[in-house]
């Protein structure tokens, strides 16, 4: 019988990415996928756990995504049922605002690829356990999760693109998001991405994005983060067994 893992997904191209499909079949777990703007926002009822990837919402647009107010409902249930949450980008802020830090415009755009480094708390953390204290990083954000935060957050992963890349709860390691899209670092994501955010890649002020390299960048790293991938997600997996 397969375990199954809800997964909150908020628009049509930003899925689940390769990696991390391949991860949940190894493990034998279904992906129950809910695309929140044009379906009911489940709670986590019978499954082991709740992934919240990313999209085109800021935390608080509220007034454009009108399903961000359900979902952050769905969310807050699942921290205080205290079941294992996993973010990636906005799913990795709306757990910050969740517990009650501010998210807001980083300092600058965030896309491709670049060192993350992890902190101390990150280095004890059991979802990076065997992953180098040094990672590659597929970024892809213009808001992060600000600092201070509640002294309840451990700050797990850096970089100097973004103060805040990876977050966990005090005591509840099961409980984590991660500001970086490494689950969808995959060139076949990267091509998807960069071809149905083009209209945002051009407003961007601060970066010119040129999409050769960065495919080549996903060409070059792709072992690398597979191997990383397949090590966090086994990481992760275990601790909601």
């Amino acid at each position: 019988m397969s375990r199954k893992v809800l997964v909150f997904q908020h628009n049509p191209w930003e899925g689940p990415g390769l990696f991390l499909l391949r991860a949940a079949k190894s493990h034998k777990i279904k992906l129950d996928i809910i695309r929140v703007w044009e379906a009911p926002i489940p709670k986590p009822k019978d499954h082991i756990a709740l992934i919240v990837l990313g999209g085109g919402p800021n935390v608080d647009q509220e007034h454009i995504y009108p399903f961000l107010a359900e979902e952050k409902k769905a969310i807050r249930i699942a921290i205080a049922q205290d079941v294992p949450y996993l973010g990636f980008c906005l799913g990795h802020q709306l757990l910050a605002d969740a517990l009650g830090a501010r998210v807001g415009p980083n300092f600058q755009s965030s896309l491709g690829y670049v060192k993350g480094f992890l902190t101390r708390a990150g280095r004890h953390h059991p979802v990076f356990r065997n992953l180098p204290g040094q990672m590659t990083l597929f970024k892809w954000h213009g808001q992060a999760v600000q600092e201070p935060l509640p002294g309840h957050i451990n700050i797990l992963a850096t970089s100097a693109e973004c103060q805040v890349e990876a977050i966990s709860m005090q005591g509840r390691p099961h409980i984590l998001g991660l500001q970086f899209d490494n689950h969808a670092a995959h060139p076949e994501n990267v091509r998807t991405w960069i071809s149905m955010d083009s209209k945002w890649l051009a407003t961007l002020q601060d970066r010119e994005i040129n999409p050769a390299a960065l495919l080549a960048d996903a060409h070059s790293f792709k072992a690398t983060i597979q191997e990383q991938s397949i090590k966090l997600f086994d990481n992760f997996f275990s601790l909601i067994h």
